[in-house]
């Protein structure tokens, strides 16, 4: 298996130094499972040339790695991704993509550690892959919203229906969102700032 640490670069980057009125960093982990644009969003929204951590998929992971779905897929996270994004003169989120199979998935612990939230990234054509992560999410008490991944070839559902097949809370939001594009990105990354925000001013018996 060849082995690779590659540095995308999708788009105008601004400079890899902070300005110097940012007073807060935040860490956001991107999740979910195998093939479902983690490294296509981290590489979208991130103002830094992004770090991936990717090898090419060999036979050696054949019987091993699901990729009913993503067949045309010719390379995987081993590691994480990381990035950055500046949101305002105070505020920076760094981003730490997880790899999606299961056989990597002990290394998500590492990346949950002091991670104030997640964007649980789906692909519709694969909503199973999605019930594992959410439970990780919640036994690590790590707060998280809900984005369904735009892929041409995958069904559509009302939110109703996926909310209910995927068993997730009404507090918790759910949305639209292009992995590709760096404005849905980005909204992602806010809807889940903001959610954070609502935990902390709503009482526990309200949420």
């Amino acid at each position: 298996m060849d082995s690779r640490i590659s540095e995308p670069v999708l788009g105008p980057r601004s400079e890899d130094t902070l300005p110097a009125s940012v007073t807060t960093a935040v860490k956001v982990v991107i999740v979910g499972g195998f093939g479902v644009g983690k490294t296509t969003l981290v590489g979208a929204v991130s103002e830094i040339r992004p770090l991936t951590t990717e090898e090419t998929m060999t036979q050696a992971g054949a019987g091993v790695d699901d990729i009913a779905g993503v067949e045309r897929k010719t390379e995987t996270t081993v590691a994480m991704d990381f990035g950055r994004i500046t949101l305002s003169d105070e505020l920076v989120l760094y981003l730490f993509g997880t790899p999606g199979q299961q056989r990597f998935w002990f290394l998500w612990n590492g990346l949950f550690e002091g991670a104030l939230g997640a964007v649980v990234l789906i692909d519709t054509r694969r909503l199973e892959d999605s019930f594992d992560v959410m439970c990780r999410l919640e036994e690590r008490g790590v707060p998280f919203v809900v984005a369904i991944n735009a892929f041409p070839d995958a069904p559509s559902y009302p939110m109703s229906e996926l909310r209910e097949a995927m068993d997730i809370p009404d507090t918790v939001p759910l949305i639209d969102c292009d992995a590709r594009n760096r404005g849905s990105s980005r909204d992602a990354l806010l809807t889940l700032l903001r959610y954070l925000h609502t935990l902390t001013t709503t009482p526990p018996e309200s949420r």
